[in-house]
């Protein structure tokens, strides 16, 4: 419904990459560069900043950019509230969510959506990325979301929310002043990590991957089942975890944790919707569209 081009600019601003947005919107990368000047011939302005490899928002460019995503909202919105109107929004929906996602995203949208919805009866199981997986394929929740690498048969996976696995530690630690080590340097210091099975450990293995090292060659002074549970210890030890960033906001905007980046190691991932293979029940899809829409 919308001018392409925008949807193409868009795509570029919010990955920072013209590679990244041609995958995306599967056209070729000399197709974004093209829709980007047009738009950039139209209103007599230049979007990016080159240099080399990377790119940067200029001044306009961060209008636009602005701009785009309340257009993109607003459609959500309409799309949203027309397909609501073809729907009987009564029922139950049974949702497994892995402990990140249930602790520090799902909160708001569930309240949220109980406030709108209150006809519809919601359910929350809580557990690690692989026992949500399982739990669907034994029919015990209607639908999951998750964290992690895994792609299981039988379950189709859709982005949900973009998150990022940050190195932290307290800020009386000792590695709190460092602001940037090197991969290898992982193997000599004390790790606090999550239990096996647990996505974030799932995505960490994965990004150690090109530096040959694996999990077993990490210094583990201890793995423990929640991130609530490895803050708290973070909180008396000086030892070094790695953590979701939605997870650690209140704590890194205190002074409490301290960020430490690992040079050439950026660690991204997606939240996942997951639901068995087929056609999603409506109230199902209702929660995915409101939960895509939700304000963050």
């Amino acid at each position: 419904m919308f001018d392409f081009r925008l949807q193409v600019f868009h795509a570029v601003a919010k990955r920072m990459s013209f590679t990244k947005a041609a995958a995306e919107l599967f056209i070729t990368q000399p197709a974004v560069t093209r829709h980007i000047h047009e738009i950039e011939i139209f209103f007599k302005v230049k979007l990016f900043d080159r240099n080399g490899t990377r790119i940067r928002l200029t001044p306009a460019g961060d209008i636009l950019y602005k701009r785009t995503e309340e257009v993109f909202r607003i459609y959500r919105d309409i799309s949203f509230e027309l397909s609501e109107l073809s729907q009987s929004n009564k029922g139950k929906i049974r949702i497994g969510a892995s402990t990140t996602i249930a602790q520090y995203v799902l909160p708001p949208i569930l309240a949220a959506f109980h406030k709108r919805f209150p006809e519809i009866k919601m359910s929350l199981l809580i557990n690690n990325t692989e026992h949500i997986e399982e739990a669907l394929l034994k029919k015990e929740v209607d639908m999951g979301i998750i964290e992690g690498m895994s792609k299981k048969t039988g379950i189709r996976y859709s982005e949900f929310v973009k998150d990022e696995i940050i190195l932290v530690s307290n800020s009386k630690s000792p590695f709190a002043s460092r602001g940037q080590i090197t991969p290898a340097s992982l193997t000599k210091i004390p790790l606090l990590l999550r239990e096996p099975g647990s996505g974030t450990l799932e995505v960490i293995a994965h990004a150690l991957k090109p530096f040959k090292i694996k999990i077993n060659m990490l210094q583990h002074e201890m793995q423990l089942g929640s991130t609530e549970s490895m803050k708290l210890y973070l909180m008396h030890s000086n030892c070094m975890a790695f953590l979701s960033a939605h997870s650690v906001v209140k704590e890194l905007a205190s002074g409490d944790f301290r960020m430490t980046k690992v040079k050439r190691m950026p660690i991204e991932r997606y939240f996942y919707f997951i639901l068995q293979q087929g056609a999603p029940e409506p109230l199902m899809e209702l929660f995915i569209k409101f939960a895509r829409q939700y304000p963050r």
